[in-house]
């Protein structure tokens, strides 16, 4: 892929320079990818950074389960940066190698954890349908009860406008393992 479309400003004014040190200072402890985009419209990156640093590090969800969200929203919009900085944080948090991989290639992904196999059928049909079934909505809600279930409609969200980001903007993949490549439309994914 070719650089960016669009990269942080060169010459920050006060207000992107004071969200970018808010990030730079906050638990990331740097501005990357689609964060340092932002920076070009500091009124939304203020604002996105703060609901980012609250799905990622503040929600309800442990991050096992964050981070297997996070991970299907990577997929579906085929958000490389992404994928690329998320994968390795998912398998440190105890997500099974076998799964990365699955969701990886756009396949069904089985886990042991009723919790894990909810939330994997939640955010697939959330991401990939725009809606979602009584059956998913239901094994999700009673694995991890309303307040959870809130908070991963925000990460989905949060992630979405990531991935979009990304794509809108050519954000570089960066350092970590490739997403794999694929020629399926996001509605075919995951069947």
């Amino acid at each position: 892929m070719k650089g960016a479309r669009l990269t942080p400003p060169a010459r920050m004014t006060d207000a992107q320079r004071r969200v970018h040190d808010a990030i730079a200072s906050g638990p990331r402890g740097a501005v990357v990818g689609p964060l340092g985009v932002w920076l070009n419209s500091p009124g939304l990156a203020e604002r996105a950074q703060a609901l980012g640093q609250f799905v990622r590090y503040d929600s309800a969800l442990p991050l096992v389960q964050s981070e297997l969200a996070i991970l299907v929203t990577a997929r579906i919009w085929s958000s490389g940066f992404e994928w690329a900085h998320h994968a390795p944080i998912a398998l440190e948090a105890g997500l099974p190698e076998a799964a990365v991989a699955a969701i990886g290639r756009a396949e069904r992904a089985g886990f042991d954890d009723p919790a894990l196999a909810a939330i994997f059928g939640f955010v697939v049909e959330l991401q990939r349908d725009r809606a979602v079934t009584d059956a998913a909505y239901g094994a999700a809600e009673a694995a991890l009860g309303q307040v959870a279930l809130v908070d991963l409609v925000g990460i989905c969200g949060y992630y979405g406008l990531i991935s979009m980001t990304i794509n809108a903007f050519a954000v570089p993949n960066g350092e970590g393992p490739a997403l794999p490549v694929l020629d399926v439309p996001a509605e075919q994914m995951f069947r």
